[in-house]
């Protein structure tokens, strides 16, 4: 469906705010390949919304990890992100083509404004915090980073029991693909200088810093990293079950989407422990096949939920 005929479905008639909406859809189909996918099970006047709710978050996360750009540059564009979205949020306008489609998402569908201060206060993070001494120290980045873009969609998916209800299992699915991202991106994160994994879990199996840079050096995992990473693919497991009772408490409508998206990042997690977790010197990719064999029953049962 075109992008022109999702904005009608969803009402958005202003000439403006149907271009920022389709900026931020091109971002979503550019860097979003397994999200821009599970949004298509969407309904088209729920996958605007969706599209806002990306593009402003890779916008905010491509500054962070722009390598062109200094500590104090990428400081200075936070500062001034911040403060547009905190008059837009106050004012209810603003000039900023993917920030006049998130404040227009916001209003539709009432999401609290704390989730993209958080979001940005997670952010801002990781300019100089380079690795997490416990999980407990993860869980505060993550919050911010992953839990609360769960929190943020839940209202545009809706759901069949009351919103609170349905809150925790929608931050533990944002969890959970933080976490996955966490371990398949663990190589590139390395090249970033940052590692993503709690420092004493992986001291529980002998494994630093150093050691993951040697491995990533080399091309080779050891078996000592490899096992760290299956502890972590197992951490990640847990939350994975933990959302999966959300599932239930949404719209029906909304269900094939998310399951969609719960299964294909499940399935880098078989991939990651198909490879034996050495996944420092290469990325696990979902093959597009995969993608499809998922994808397509899923879609049969989204037009089925919305004929229903």
């Amino acid at each position: 469906m075109s992008a022109e005929r999702e904005l009608n479905a969803a009402g958005v008639t202003a000439p403006a705010l149907r271009e920022a909406y389709r900026r931020c859809r091109a971002l979503n189909a550019e860097h979003g390949r397994t999200y821009y996918l599970a949004t298509k099970l969407l309904s088209a006047e729920q996958r605007p919304a969706v599209h806002a709710l990306y593009g402003f978050a890779r916008w905010v996360d491509d500054i962070v990890d722009n390598v062109h750009s200094g500590l104090a540059e990428k400081a200075a564009a936070l500062d001034g992100i911040d403060a547009r979205l905190g008059a837009a949020l106050t004012t209810g306008t603003t000039d900023d083509p993917v920030l006049a489609a998130l404040l227009d998402t916001v209003h539709r569908y009432d999401i609290p404004a704390m989730h993209f201060h958080d979001f940005m206060a997670s952010m801002r993070m990781d300019l100089t915090v380079t690795d997490y001494p416990t999980y407990a120290h993860l869980e505060r980045y993550v919050h911010g980073s992953a839990a609360v873009i769960g929190l943020q969609v839940l209202p545009v998916l809706g759901t069949c029991a009351p919103r609170e209800e349905a809150e925790p299992a929608a931050a533990a699915l944002g969890v959970a693909f933080q976490l996955t991202n966490f371990i398949r991106d663990v190589g590139e994160d390395l090249d970033r200088g940052r590692v993503y994994l709690p420092a004493d879990e992986l001291a529980a199996f002998g494994v630093d810093r150093e050691r993951l840079l040697h491995a990533r050096a080399s091309g080779r995992a050891d078996g000592q990293v490899r096992a760290a990473l299956r502890d972590q693919v197992r951490r990640a497991r847990d939350v994975y079950a933990k959302a999966w009772p959300g599932v239930e408490m949404l719209a029906p409508r909304s269900r094939p989407c998310v399951m969609t998206a719960y299964r294909l990042y499940g399935r880098i997690l078989d991939l990651v422990e198909n490879a034996d977790c050495d996944v420092l010197s290469r990325r696990v990719v979902v093959s597009n096949g995969r993608r499809l064999a998922v994808a397509l029953p899923a879609l049969a049962r989204a037009v089925l939920a919305r004929a229903a």
